[in-house]
Formats: structure tokens, C-alpha cells, sequence
């Protein structure tokens, strides 16, 4: 787990190598749908595009949110301690995120 300066753990820094680099990729497909709107391209194929960005970054946050639950909330459940405060910030950010898809 990596530790933020906060001094938090996050369980995600194992594999912190691969959000990196998809996370590269989906900066370079939002780039290409700034070069498709500047070249006026044809509208389907930039939402195409948007709709492979979303793809994207969901597939990041569900791996985010994957690592959280078996890390961070499990840890706290274990421990007893800051678990309920852990449970409501999970489902939190989960509502949050199925906000978004809606």
C-alpha cells in the first residue's frame, strides 16, 4: 500500500503502474477527440470516441474501487476501528459514481 502525505494508506499502489499508463491512454483518446472537434470531424464518430473515453475511465475507477473495498475497508472492518466511518465513505463515493452513470 502506498502512503499519502496525509500519512493514508492507499491499497491501489501495487498496481499504481497500470492506472498510470491507462490513465495515459485515456489523456491520449481525449486528445484525439480535441483533434477530431478542431477537424470538424463527424459528430458519431467523436461520441464514439467520448463513449470509449468513459469505457475507460470506469474500468480505472473500478479497479480504484475494487482495491479500496478489499484494502482499505476491509482493514477498518478487521480493526474495528473507523469502520462505520469507512462504510459511509464508501458508499458515498459509490453513489457518486452511479450518479454519473445515469
Amino acid at each position: 500500500m502506498g502512503i499519502d502525505a496525509t500519512g493514508h494508506s492507499h491499497s491501489y499502489g501495487y498496481r499504481k503502474e497500470e492506472l498510470k499508463t491507462r490513465l495515459v491512454r485515456v489523456e491520449g483518446q481525449v486528445r484525439g477527440i480535441q483533434k477530431m472537434v478542431e477537424d470538424e470531424k463527424y459528430c458519431v464518430d467523436i461520441l464514439t470516441q467520448i463513449s470509449a473515453v468513459r469505457a475507460a475511465l470506469d474500468k480505472v475507477a473500478v479497479g480504484v474501487l475494487e482495491d479500496h473495498v478489499k484494502g482499505c475497508v476491509m482493514d477498518a472492518a478487521k480493526g474495528g476501528q473507523g469502520a462505520e466511518e469507512h462504510l459511509e465513505e464508501l458508499m458515498t463515493v459509490v453513489e457518486r459514481f452511479i450518479a454519473i452513470k445515469r
